[in-house]
């Protein structure tokens, strides 16, 4: 072994050395919480680059947040001690949407393209709706988004798309009308940037081939987090050489509802049975103590690999657990530990975090904060680039960059206030679209004097605007974005609309700081064109404008906490119906995941766990009595305490139910201590088939359109069996057997 290769090994325990030294081919590392998956795989591209000769540029990692991503290549850089051109680091998103530019001749949209968030996304479907004379009121937006998104996650497109019922009709069509407004104003939403490149890779071969050629090495992160169109992407552009190194944990899949599906990690097992298969048990976060408390929880969920988390911080504070009376006590209590454990251990705020289910609970925890004149932030609120001001200021820039953006344009049109009402702007949008003109064209004509339908005060408001926006894409050739900003502003006089669209002074101050903090952002971008600043701020998310600099109590939903780490964590709303959330009793899936996602929380902790519950609870107005979760229970005695009377109570007769009941629940047997698997674990055999049904999980079967794939579960639904199929061409698909006519190859 070369001194440079024990130079890269050196700290890494035999898991770790294992998977960065693993030989080629796919590799699946299955990271415990804390287990350093982030050093495994830093270590593994410098390997590959150092010891085994691959260029950079020959190897592309992907992760799940831009932070995440720029943590990894800069510690690649350290580890190296050089900066490595061509190095592909990035998101899926990110790095799809480079690709998508780059390859945009076999795509509808022009490589200059604009990325839709949520707000973007509801406007065009709301446009859809007028358009198509159906009632936003009962036709939700939101709730038509979540259905369309769903099917491009599974690759599904408006024209394959098939609705169930009415309902499912209205939906098609508002899918095909929204796709085509996409297209029309050059945009993609987020889920386009997966669907687009997917199906590109999957129907183009020219173009799959040249990236296959090109990336020789894969490396996915939190690999139990990608969804249908995500793994398609990863088997496509790994194959032919299958140089494919993901690392995941199915015990961390907090992500369903955006599509998301933790059996993928199941699937790859499946569709590479050669894999090199690494367990990663030892955690350098948490003490033995909550590792033993959240293995206590784990362990209760089924379809899981059983690892045995283990530290070298033997012992730890036990788990405290605390019940209020009401969810201002809660608050309280929090509030008073906070500041007491701060000043006892010489703690700073930043050192401790509150998580919580659900947004509506950080309500109290905040008065309480506020009350006590305690510091926090809050994750999750209203972002810098969703305040109003911010919003408008880049629907100018985005209009700037692309003419043809309705959204944009329908925004800011008559914000400031410049004489063209709603009746003009439907007027121009009206005759644009008998013209066939898209809004540039429409533009252009009006300004060059065609006759239209708009009466002479509106054409003559619609051309001034036109020439604002030929002076201002001028100014943007030269890439000096804060220059362009500053005219915007100055010729808009929006800082005087700014303060008379104000409620109060301090309001107006406040807004008017955020205009100057854009400002500040556009000027330290250098020497990049407006197209890519839009693309760069349209990607980041949440977590990666989290200030690390800011001494403040950090409040967080638990789906906002994956990935951070803090010395004291508080659980808070641990009771039945907050969490587990009352949406998952009755589904085996969701109460599963709703339990990974306490794991989660818990595990985030460094040092001390506290988790707390209200006897009563203000929700919706209404303050009702509450029951502890039962989560709670999963806790193993002796690593808690004040636990309530009749907490202990309700534990202990639940165990005394477990001990005097032959049919116990069978619980996963913990895995070995040893640290690498060179192969995978054999498969679990079949449940026999219950209530006559045909499918079991693990079948092979062939269907019609969809190929062949492989049963995941198979349930009574209904008066029909409901079975759930991992298809190789098309991912997961939800099935009625009756009609789907799947052949069992088995």
């Amino acid at each position: 072994m070369s001194a440079g290769t024990l130079d890269l090994l050196s700290g890494l325990n035999e898991g770790q050395r294992a998977a960065v030294t693993a030989p080629d081919g796919p590799v699946l590392v299955l990271a415990g919480p804390g287990s350093g998956k982030t050093r495994v795989l830093t270590h593994r591209i410098a390997y590959l680059i150092r010891e085994r000769g691959i260029h950079p540029s020959a190897i592309m990692a992907v992760t799940f947040t831009n932070k995440a991503a720029g943590e990894m290549k800069a510690r690649v850089e350290k580890i190296l001690d050089d900066k490595l051109k061509g190095l592909q680091v990035g998101t899926f998103h990110a790095i799809c949407a480079r690709l998508l530019r780059r390859e945009s001749e076999h795509t509808p949209q022009r490589a200059d393209f604009l990325i839709y968030d949520t707000d973007d996304q509801q406007s065009l479907i709301n446009q859809a709706l007028t358009e198509l004379n159906l009632d936003s009121k009962k036709y939700k937006p939101r709730s038509l988004l979540n259905t369309i998104s769903g099917a491009k996650n599974e690759l599904i497109g408006p024209r394959e798309f098939v609705g169930q019922g009415y309902l499912g009709e209205v939906t098609s069509r508002v899918y095909s009308r929204y796709q085509e407004l996409l297209i029309t104003n050059n945009a993609r939403d987020f889920d386009d940037l997966l669907m687009d490149t997917a199906i590109l890779f999957r129907d183009t071969a020219q173009v799959r081939e040249k990236y296959q050629r090109f990336y020789e090495y894969l490396l996915v992160d939190e690999f139990q987090d990608t969804n249908a169109a995500q793994y398609v992407l990863v088997s496509l552009l790994a194959a032919p050489q299958n140089n494919v190194f993901v690392v995941g944990d199915e015990d961390q899949a907090i992500y369903a509802f955006r599509g998301a599906d933790y059996r993928n990690v199941m699937q790859f097992r499946k569709d590479y049975p050669q894999a090199k298969v690494i367990l990663l048990e030892q955690n350098y976060r948490s003490t033995q103590i909550i590792l033993d408390a959240a293995r206590g929880v784990i362990d209760q969920n089924t379809h899981r690999t059983p690892k045995a988390l283990f530290t070298d911080r033997r012992g730890g504070s036990p788990i405290t657990v605390f019940e209020a009376y009401s969810d201002q006590e809660e608050a309280e209590y929090v509030v008073s530990i906070v500041e007491q454990q701060r000043k006892r251990q010489g703690m700073d705020y930043r050192d401790f975090a509150i998580m919580y289910r659900t947004n509506a609970q950080s309500r109290a925890l905040e008065e309480a904060f506020i009350k006590e004149g305690v510091p926090y932030k809050l994750v999750g609120g209203v972002g810098f680039y969703k305040r109003r001001e911010i919003r408008d200021l880049l629907a100018y820039l985005r209009l700037v960059n692309n003419v043809d953006d309705s959204v944009s344009f329908n925004r800011i049109i008559n914000v400031p206030k410049r004489g063209i009402g709603k009746k003009s702007v439907e007027d121009f949008q009206s005759w644009a679209a008998k013209q066939h003109f898209t809004f540039s064209q429409a533009l252009e004509a009006l300004s060059n004097g065609e006759v239209s339908s708009l009466g002479n005060s509106a054409i003559k408001k619609f051309i001034e605007f036109n020439n604002l926006l030929k002076a201002w894409q001028e100014i943007a050739q030269s890439n000096d974005l804060a220059a362009l900003l500053d005219d915007i502003i100055a010729q808009t006089h929006y800082t005087l609309h700014l303060h008379e669209t104000s409620d109060t002074t301090d309001e107006a101050l406040e807004r008017d700081e955020n205009v100057r903090e854009f400002r500040g952002l556009l000027k330290d971008k250098v020497g990049i064109s407006l197209s890519e600043f839009l693309e760069e701020i349209a990607l980041v998310a949440d977590v990666d404008t989290l200030a690390d600099d800011m001494n403040a109590v950090t409040l967080l939903t638990l789906h906002a906490a994956k990935g951070l780490e803090y010395p004291y964590v508080f659980l808070t709303g641990l009771e039945e119906g907050i969490l587990p959330h009352m949406r998952s009793f009755d589904e085996p899936d969701g109460m599963a995941e709703e339990r990974r996602l306490f794991y989660v929380g818990i595990t985030r902790a460094m040092q001390r766990v506290y988790l707390t519950y209200a006897f009563r609870r203000m929700t919706y107005g209404e303050s009702s009595p509450g029951v502890p979760s039962r989560f709670l229970r999963d806790i193993p005695a002796g690593l808690t305490e004040g636990m309530s009377a009749r907490l202990t109570k309700d534990i202990d007769r639940r165990s005394y139910m477990e001990e005097t009941t032959w049919d116990k629940p069978s619980l996963p047997i913990g895995s070995s201590t040893s640290r690498s698997l060179l192969s995978p674990p054999p498969t679990p055999k079949a449940p026999a088939p219950k209530d006559n049904l045909k499918y079991r999980t693990n079948q092979n079967v062939r269907h019609a359109k969809f190929g062949e794939g492989v049963v995941i579960e198979s349930k009574r639904s209904g008066g029909d069996e409901e079975v759930t199929v991992s298809f190789k061409s098309v991912g997961i698909k939800r099935l009625a057997a009756s009609f789907a006519n799947l052949q069992i190859l088995d």
